[in-house]
């Protein structure tokens, strides 16, 4: 059934999306469109099915901690189940919430003797309280809405995203100048972003859903329903940072209902079903499909490269700005098909602006970096990883031998 329940509800959303993108022409403003609010049901829906699964009829020993944790054991009534699809804070733009955490904060199970023991031994004070208020960190995301709101409508009309696919600008401005303005068109873009996933966390968080406990210091933490990390994102100094603060909650719907469930071919099916969850443009499937190898490609250097420059803090400072600077080129790179959609811009923005640049290093890299000699430091770190393996296995397998 939950398999049933994610092929129907995906084909539902991606009819609609088809006929958003093929059907309507762009020109007329499509004021009925509900493609947006029905990607949020879709997650709803099929998560929740899943989550049945797994509680009823899923095998708890390969289940993995996602799974485990989401798990139901009861199917909701027809109100708890509607309450869950349409609840008001999350309904147009999500933020996405789990049936169990929705469930929790419902019931008011959410503020229990586990999350109030999550903190350190002094925080008492939220212990008694039990409820904390939720009004500094609205106030705090309020305040990061509205900045991005600023810069989303007084840098962006400077930094259109179609302007990265113009072949006039491409004739008239240098290699170097075209991969600064892409990069700036880019962050513009992820302005609106920003603006939607932290008012939609301030909303879910006003009413007191996302409330996940306490830290060790005793502060109170509201992410559960968190969508970005705006610092860790901007921060980032490698792909897999950079991903995983963007769009957490579906980046943990496609874990729980692809992922972790995939035999094979985990990242490429993800990422593939991310693109058709998206829409039904080709930008879409160019970013997402583009991601794949990258990204893989981006770990192995990392893994092989990253040694060589632990010796100093010069040297990881260095190491630090280096990916720092490539990441965000890169995931620019990648994403300007997401902004502009279609498929002839994107041909000219890869042709002749970028002339297919990162596309053609990742391939580079990927049989140069196999080649590069392994750290010393990472070889014994390795052997040293192996011989504690070894001796865990041993003294396994010594156990066993005299329980039998």
């Amino acid at each position: 059934m939950h398999l049933g329940v994610f092929t129907l509800a995906m084909l539902y959303l991606v009819s609609l999306h088809l006929y958003r993108a093929y059907v309507i022409p762009e020109d007329i403003l499509y004021s009925i469109d509900v493609s947006g609010p029905l990607m949020i049901i879709t997650q709803k829906i099929t998560s929740l099915a899943f989550s049945v699964h797994d509680g009823r009829h899923g095998n708890k020993d390969k289940l993995s901690d996602l799974q485990k944790r989401y798990m139901i054991s009861r199917p909701p009534s027809l109100l708890e189940y509607l309450s869950y699809l349409f609840y008001f804070q999350g309904v147009l733009v999500g933020p996405i919430s789990f049936y169990a955490d929705y469930q929790a904060f419902i019931e008011g199970t959410y503020v229990s003797s586990k999350h109030l023991q999550n903190g350190s031994d002094n925080n008492n004070k939220y212990r008694m309280n039990g409820r904390p208020s939720p009004f500094d960190v609205v106030c705090y995301k309020l305040c990061v809405t509205l900045f991005w709101m600023g810069f989303h409508f007084t840098i962006k009309p400077l930094y259109p995203e179609m302007i990265n696919a113009d072949l006039a600008f491409i004739r008239s401005h240098g290699f170097l100048y075209r991969l600064w303005y892409m990069w700036i068109s880019m962050l513009c873009c992820r302005a609106k972003y920003y603006v939607a996933f932290s008012l939609g966390d301030a909303i879910c968080n006003a009413s007191g859903l996302g409330f996940n406990g306490y830290d060790r210091d005793g502060r109170p933490r509201w992410d559960l329903v968190s969508n970005v990390h705006i610092l860790g994102i901007e921060g980032a100094t490698s792909f897999k940072t950079y991903i995983d603060n963007w769009n957490i909650q579906t980046a943990v719907w496609l874990r729980v209902v692809c992922y972790d469930r995939i035999p094979a071919q985990k990242r490429f099916f993800t990422f593939f079903l991310s693109a058709m969850w998206h829409g039904c443009y080709p930008g879409y499937y160019f970013t997402f499909v583009s991601g794949v190898p990258m990204s893989e490609v981006a770990r192995k250097v990392r893994h092989r490269v990253r040694p060589y420059f632990l010796s100093s803090r010069v040297s990881q400072m260095l190491y630090n700005v280096i990916t720092w600077v490539s990441t965000h080129i890169a995931m620019s790179y990648i994403v300007v098909p997401f902004t502009i959609l279609h498929w002839e811009p994107t041909i000219v923005f890869y042709t002749f602006n970028t002339f297919w640049c990162v596309h053609l290093l990742c391939g580079l890299l990927f049989f140069i970096v196999p080649q590069i000699p392994a750290c010393k430091s990472q070889e014994k770190a390795t052997s040293l990883h192996q011989t504690q393996l070894d001796t865990s296995n041993s003294t396994k397998s010594s156990n066993k031998n005299k329980a039998e």
